[in-house]
C-alpha cells in the first residue's frame, strides 16, 4: 500500500521530470502550470501544493539535472590519469549533442533564464563552480599549468560548443579535441 507520503514524493517526481521535458520541449517561458500538470498527470492545484511557483519548479528540475550531470562527471573525471584523458572524458560529455537534443536544450534554456533570475544564476553558478573544481583537480593533478583557468576555459569551450550547435552544425569532435588538445599542451610546454 503506498502511503500519503509516497504519493506526494511520486507526484514531486513526475513534476520536476515534465519540467526538464517541458523546458526542452517549449521553452521556458511557454511553460505554464496547465501543461505541467498534464504531463505529470496531476491536478494543476498540486502544482503549486509542491512548488511555490512555476518558476520555482523550473529553476528546481532544471538545477536537478546540472547536478546531476557534474556528479556524473566527477568520478569519471577522477579517474582519468592523464591531462589528455581528462579532456578526452570532458569530450566525451559532447558526443551525442547536436545542439538541438533535449540536455542541450534544456542547459541552453537553463543559461537564459539564469540570466534574468539571481536565485537560479547563483544556484546554477555554484553547479558550474563545481564542475570546475572537479575538472581543475584533475588537471592540477597532472601539473597542468594554471588548473582554475584553464578548467575554467575549457567548460566554457564546452558549453560554447553546445550553445554553438544550437545555431550550425560542428564544430565536430574531433575537431574541438584537436583544438583544445593543442591548447592544453601550448599551456603545458610554455611552462616547461
Amino acid at each position: 500500500m503506498v502511503t500519503t507520503a509516497e504519493r506526494g514524493r511520486q507526484a514531486r517526481q513526475r513534476l520536476l521530470q515534465a519540467a526538464t521535458e517541458l523546458i526542452a520541449e517549449r521553452g521556458w517561458s511557454a511553460i505554464s502550470t496547465r501543461m505541467l500538470a498534464e504531463r505529470a498527470g496531476v491536478a494543476p492545484g498540486v502544482v503549486h501544493y509542491h512548488f511555490t511557483s512555476v518558476q520555482a519548479l523550473l529553476s528546481e528540475a532544471a538545477l536537478q539535472a546540472a547536478r546531476s550531470l557534474t556528479a556524473q562527471a566527477g568520478p569519471v573525471l577522477a579517474g582519468a590519469r592523464s591531462a589528455d584523458e581528462a579532456l578526452t572524458v570532458l569530450l566525451a560529455m559532447l558526443d551525442g549533442s547536436g545542439g538541438t537534443d533535449a540536455v542541450s536544450v534544456l542547459f541552453v534554456e537553463t543559461y537564459l533564464a539564469a540570466a534574468r533570475d539571481e536565485a537560479l544564476q547563483s544556484a546554477l553558478g555554484e553547479v558550474i563552480a563545481e564542475f570546475r573544481r572537479q575538472l581543475a583537480d584533475r588537471l592540477a593533478a597532472h601539473a597542468v599549468p594554471d588548473p582554475a583557468a584553464t578548467a575554467a576555459v575549457l567548460a566554457a569551450a564546452v558549453d560554447g560548443v553546445i550553445l554553438h550547435r544550437t545555431l550550425l552544425p560542428g564544430p565536430d569532435g574531433s575537431t574541438v579535441a584537436t583544438v583544445l588538445r593543442r591548447l592544453l599542451t601550448a599551456g603545458s610546454e610554455a611552462t616547461s
